[in-house]
């Protein structure tokens, strides 16, 4: 009985609850119809009441002026290009070009090309209605500027090469393979002047290596050397597949490198935080200590606090004299080729970091000398390829004697010698090749040997840098920290006394 009473309690005390609940509900879903009901009567005050007169009365009108105006270009154009627009020029201009693609969105962009016409042509063939054609001194100075050139990225050269070796393995042809990575790589649109340009040439009947020449800086010198030799050949797609491979190879050693190098940095620039930290706002708290109990200070105490002081007083100027250095310093190293060699030597003779640039310059030399002769690419050529492809001002000279020797008659290995920056095994290996009739497959060994050795020693400089530079900011910061405690310890004993 006491139960069923209790369970008639409860049961009045859920009706009012549930029923709090519903209505609760009900309002919430009242006041978000109203919302709702508001925004749409706003929105059509403001926008339908004005956007459907204009989509229908004065859209139409503005669309067809467009289309009177750009007819008037069109018309325009074709009477150019009976005229003067049909003289070509003996070296491609940049042209500016308004036209509407097959979206039938109006596009503007720019192309390599020797005449109007020509252009024009091209564009048709793309299934463009072109508008204007255009190529002026604005035009040079606008589009054949330095900052609308693009270099090709490794990535985005790897990504490249190995879909145009696809798509022409799987029977596409040249053009079409590259007007299908026009489209895949439309959101690159830094590439896509350069892109057109080469299926611009190639339309015209121009090789595929001097379409690429003809891009400036966009397509490395080994590569379009490479793909030279290969037109003369016919391994076009095996050269593309080997340099796509190449690629892949010095992608993952500037990763390694990275790699390598990046948590050091993060440790140095942690390191001289921490120290500034301590110069600009630790130390000043002990120099107040210190003056308000007449401390003796002397010695390195006395150094680390003016240290101290003058970085207080001249922090912007320490740090605007420190980018400047580092600025000179890199623009040194650029553009002046005796500094470069100086700075180059030095690092070449200093433990460690000399081998993981001897093996890194020697693994890049003997990979690319390996796919060139494989290619048949001249020997004096290959020598002239090998010297631009590296900065190292070392090499570069070897290179030249080399190319000097071939021509006096003497041998490849002749200025490999004795020099210093090259290993008796590479030398020797490089002897066994000539000796043997060999040379490419041999070179490619000596590649493989030092792609292991250079990928070894980066991971054993990696596990040697750090604890040093863990250790040369321990060492800092307690020699700073023990110089600013010695005073305390004269303090105590004079309370003490």
């Amino acid at each position: 009985m006491a139960k069923k009473t209790l369970d008639n309690h409860s049961n009045i005390l859920v009706l009012p609850i549930t029923s709090f609940i519903l209505f609760f509900k009900y309002v919430i879903l009242i006041i978000s119809d109203i919302f709702h009901f508001a925004i749409r009567g706003i929105k059509f005050i403001t926008i339908d009441l004005i956007k459907v007169p204009y989509d229908k009365f004065y859209a139409p009108k503005i669309a067809k002026k467009q289309e009177e105006k750009l007819e008037k270009q069109r018309q325009a154009l074709l009477i150019d290009l009976q005229n003067e627009g049909s003289e070509r020029s003996q070296e491609p201009k940049i042209f500016w070009y308004k036209a509407k693609n097959k979206n039938g969105k109006i596009e503007t962009g720019t192309i390599n090309g020797y005449s109007k016409l020509d252009v024009n042509t091209f564009l048709l063939q793309e299934d463009y209605i072109v508008y204007d054609i255009k190529s002026d001194k604005k035009v040079d100075f606008l589009y054949g500027s330095v900052l609308f050139s693009a270099k090709l990225s490794n990535k985005d050269l790897l990504f490249w090469l190995t879909q145009l070796s696809t798509y022409i393995k799987s029977g596409i042809s040249l053009t079409e393979s590259i007007k299908i990575l026009n489209n895949q790589m439309n959101n690159k649109k830094q590439y896509r002047k350069a892109f057109q340009s080469i299926i611009y040439e190639l339309t015209l009947g121009e090789s595929f290596s001097k379409a690429l020449e003809k891009q400036g800086s966009m397509f490395p010198a080994l590569l379009i050397n490479m793909i030279r030799a290969a037109e003369a050949t016919g391994e076009l797609e095996e050269t593309l597949t080997d340099m796509a491979n190449y690629y892949q190879e010095v992608e993952k050693t500037r990763k390694q490198m990275i790699s390598a190098i990046t948590y050091p940095t993060i440790i140095l620039i942690f390191s001289i935080a921490v120290i500034t930290f301590i110069l600009l706002y630790v130390i000043p708290q002990f120099v107040s200590i210190y003056e308000e109990s007449d401390a003796e200070i002397n010695g390195l105490t006395l150094m680390i606090i003016h240290l101290s002081d003058y970085l207080q007083h001249n922090i912007w100027f320490v740090g605007l004299v420190i980018v400047l250095v580092v600025l000179i310093l890199y623009y040194c190293y650029k553009y002046i080729k005796a500094f470069r060699k100086n700075i180059q030597y030095a690092l070449m003779h200093t433990p460690v970091i000399s081998k993981v640039i001897i093996y890194k310059e020697l693994t890049i030399f003997t990979k690319t000398f390996s796919s060139l002769l494989a290619n048949n690419v001249f020997i004096t050529d290959s020598m002239d390829i090998l010297s631009k492809i590296t900065n190292n001002e070392i090499y570069k000279d070897i290179m030249n004697e080399t190319i000097k020797n071939i021509v006096k008659g003497d041998k490849i290995s002749t200025s490999f010698k004795d020099h210093w920056a090259i290993p008796d095994v590479a030398y020797y290996m490089l002897v066994t090749g000539e000796s043997t009739g060999q040379l490419a497959e041999m070179m490619k060994k000596v590649s493989e040997y030092y792609a292991e050795m250079h990928r070894s020693i980066v991971t054993n400089l990696k596990s040697f840098i750090e604890p040093i530079l863990i250790s040369l900011l321990a060492f800092v910061v307690g020699i700073i920290i023990l110089a600013v405690i010695v005073p305390m310890f004269g303090l105590m004993s004079q309370l003490e006394a």
